[in-house]
């Protein structure tokens, strides 16, 4: 695995394991290969089931014991009822989503509270990048040409908290983190965070 990926994953597991208390429900939309929902179940004891398209992806989750479901995840959220999980983690996984709003407000109805961490386009490097070269954003947070990129929205701080306003979910904690993925952002987080990860509810 990457050093930033490794360095992503384990300073989100630290914010997540602080924010998600033991026995609690918990739903991984694209869940990747598990680790969160693993770690969380040994250290929480959460019920945990995952959501993930890709099927390597899923047999490493099956690996790893934790409950999985492969497919589409607006599919599998239309058929949970209302309140079913304690919580619902979404980590990078709204820059891949043809319809995030309706994914969002689905994953609030099925849970209390959600977790959603992304990369902030508005970070200083990609709007430099945009103006000196006029090209999609490559850099240490957006790495990839824009043929090799697989994300459809990129996404900014100021825009996603000015969506949450419109449709009236309530930030209860976010956390911003720099450029290196690991160190606390604290001021003009729309500039100066290179990732960030909220945790909403609805009011």
């Amino acid at each position: 695995m990457p050093p930033r990926q490794q360095i992503k994953r384990e300073t989100e597991q630290s914010i997540l394991s602080d924010w998600i208390q033991p026995e609690q429900r918990v739903l991984d939309v694209g869940c990747g290969r598990g680790i969160l929902l693993e770690h969380l179940t040994r250290t929480k004891q959460v019920y945990g089931v995952g959501v993930d398209s890709d099927l390597e992806k899923v047999a490493s989750c099956v690996k790893r014991s934790v409950n999985v479901y492969m497919g589409d995840a607006e599919a599998f959220l239309s058929y949970q009822p209302a309140g079913a999980f304690d919580w619902v983690v979404m980590s990078r996984t709204v820059q891949e989503l043809d319809q995030p709003g309706k994914v969002i407000a689905e994953c609030l109805r099925v849970a209390g509270s959600m977790a959603i961490g992304f990369v902030n386009f508005g970070y200083w490097r990609n709007r430099l990048d945009i103006v000196r070269h006029s090209r999609h954003g490559v850099s240490d947070v957006f790495p990839r040409a824009w043929e090799e990129d697989w994300r459809h929205n990129q996404i900014s701080v100021e825009e996603f908290e000015r969506f949450c306003a419109r449709q009236g979910y309530n930030i209860r904690q976010a956390v911003y983190l720099r450029g290196d993925w690991k160190t606390p952002c604290r001021v003009l987080t729309g500039w100066r965070a290179g990732y960030a990860l909220y945790w909403l509810e609805r009011k």
